[in-house]
């Protein structure tokens, strides 16, 4: 037997364990002289208690007890101290404020070695204080608990979800839409938003929404940069009466800036939580060569009303593990600002790999070398490297911080499920997924399906097979292959096959004909969502690509632009 801990979960060393124990008192004994106490919730929760808090990200683990009761392993505390104080401390007045050290649980892609589905959250949650105060004091906590748990170097990315849910409110935009949207922003999305926020897209027309607000919404997520970027947002929403938020907001920026923290902050109306239950200020702080946020929190002013009681709050949450990775690597030799080391580029092999470098190339980067590497994996030009990939692993080198930013299609980037952001839709490498089976054994899967429930599909690509048929509410059965794909429905082994397709030649000549389309498939930018925003690079490297193309699907690197 091959004793291993589950996928996802690790065991911890004496050392490790020790260096665990210290950070964590140290940065507790950091909230309890702020006056936060200590508190501890349950491991597990009712599944219907943690969703009536608000929208549920990691696809927690869940289980039945003996009694039938869905339960979840936590995701995430916050929700669980909200339920508490609307429960145990339901009749207390005054302002509570509570630290805790608890394991959190959230689902990964387990086929990923570096997936992690067990973290440490450290965190406080500030209940009954409202106000731009209260804000600066959970930020500024937030900042002195990183550089006391040994993490020197990392920004903060602020911003408000006010103004982004005022607009919404007034957009007039049908339910979906708004949802979509709100998606779009949850997973960094800028393609999908411009797309969703575009009066001239064929589509936009369905939404219902007003196109000033929608040409807003989009050009809200592209204003950064320091105090000029809340005169750009008021700028930009005020003549729309979508001011929610911004008085308090700058407000807290200028108590956040007498605290001595101008230089860590970038204001980043993009920033949006996994979680949907943020009403005000929104913040995760991140650390450069790191691949993930360090931690986040924002105010969630409405959650505890969900469970019986209307009080303000505010708090945050950082990783345990992530504080540990930054600290070890901002302490080693090999330690360099990004500014300091070459914009490492994820480049695809295959038939995206010209197209790739004369984008590069038109965006005014040294492409030497790159068209022809030979057996080279890696190519350093002044002021980037870059990293010759298979497309299918360009996103798991850019999302877990191998690489700043990458090209691949979209298709890959489905597949993959990574967690980057897509920038810029870069136009070439079109393909289509599609569904197809034997142009003789038309009924054939209809009347399995009829029979069995079921059928068999055949592709290499099984998350976005699942996901079609999921979204129809059909059960199939995914044969994954690597290649050849057309062979499975002559064989008999499956009825379909879903696939990518540029012209349909191979399936003609393999007499299989289309009968469903999938989804359409171009060349993506992308980057990883810590360079994103400690790389400045990154940015202007995605606002170059979009304008070389002639878009508008372009990241703009600073609120002036």
């Amino acid at each position: 037997m091959n004793y291993v801990t589950p996928a996802g979960f690790r065991d911890f060393s004496a050392e490790e364990a020790a260096m665990r124990e210290q950070i964590t008192y140290e940065v507790q004994q950091l909230f309890a002289k702020s006056g936060y106490t200590p508190i501890e919730t349950p491991t597990l929760e009712i599944m219907d208690v943690l969703e009536a808090g608000g929208r549920v990200p990691g696809s927690p683990f869940k289980l039945f007890d003996s009694t039938g009761e869905l339960l979840a392993m936590r995701p995430d505390v916050t929700m669980q101290v909200a339920r508490m104080c609307s429960t145990r401390y339901a009749g207390v007045q005054k302002p509570l404020r509570f630290r805790y050290t608890q394991r959190v649980f959230r689902e990964a892609d387990t086929r990923l070695q570096a997936a992690t589905r067990e973290m440490t959250q450290i965190g406080v949650e500030c209940i009954g204080e409202s106000g731009a105060a209260a804000d600066a004091e959970v930020i500024g906590l937030m900042t002195e608990a990183l550089i006391t748990a040994g993490v020197p170097e990392f920004k903060l990315a602020v911003a408000t979800v006010g103004v982004l849910r005022a607009l919404l409110a007034a957009s007039e935009g049908s339910a979906g839409w708004q949802t979509q949207v709100l998606q779009a922003y949850h997973s960094s999305n800028f393609v999908d938003l411009d797309t969703l926020t575009d009066p001239d897209s064929e589509d936009f027309t369905g939404y219902g929404a007003r196109e000033d607000v929608a040409t807003a919404i989009r050009q809200l997520a592209r204003i950064r940069g320091g105090e000029e970027a809340i005169a750009a947002a008021r700028a930009l929403v005020e003549p729309l009466g979508c001011t929610d938020g911004l008085d308090a907001f700058q407000q807290a920026y200028e108590l956040l800036c007498q605290r001595g923290l101008r230089d860590r902050i970038m204001i980043d109306f993009s920033i949006m939580s996994s979680f949907d239950y943020y009403t005000g200020i929104v913040f995760e702080a991140y650390a450069p060569q790191i691949g993930t946020a360090l931690g986040s929190g924002g105010r969630y002013d409405h959650m505890l009303a969900a469970y019986g009681q209307d009080r303000p709050a505010a708090g945050f949450a950082f990783y345990l593990e992530q504080a540990m990775e930054a600290r070890q690597l901002q302490k080693s030799a090999q330690w360099t600002q990004p500014q300091e080391r070459p914009l490492r580029i994820a480049v695809p092999k295959g038939s995206l790999n010209p197209d790739a470098i004369a984008a590069l190339e038109r965006a005014g980067l040294d492409v030497t070398g790159l068209a022809h590497p030979g057996r080279l994996l890696r190519i350093s030009n002044p002021g980037v490297e870059y990293i010759i990939v298979r497309p299918s692993d360009a996103p798991v080198f850019v999302s877990l911080g191998a690489a700043d930013c990458g090209i691949c299609g979209k298709d890959s980037l489905i597949e993959a499920d990574a967690d980057v952001v897509e920038l810029v839709d870069l136009t070439f490498g079109a393909c289509r997924f599609i569904v197809a089976e034997p142009a003789e054994a038309k009924g054939v899967a209809e009347e399995r399906y009829q029979k069995l429930g079921s059928f068999r599909v055949a592709t290499k690509y099984p998350n976005i097979s699942r996901d079609f048929y999921a979204k129809r509410g059909m059960q199939v059965e995914i044969v994954k292959l690597q290649g050849n794909i057309e062979l499975a429905p002559l064989t008999g082994m499956a009825e379909r096959i879903v696939d990518i397709t540029a012209t349909g030649t191979t399936l003609r000549e393999n007499n299989l004909v289309i009968v469903d389309e999938v989804c359409a498939s171009t060349a993506r930018f992308f980057g990883n969502v810590c360079s994103f925003r400690t790389n400045p690079r990154v940015a202007q490297l995605a606002k170059a690509m979009g304008e070389t193309l002639g878009e508008a699907t372009v990241i703009a690197g600073s609120s002036n632009n």
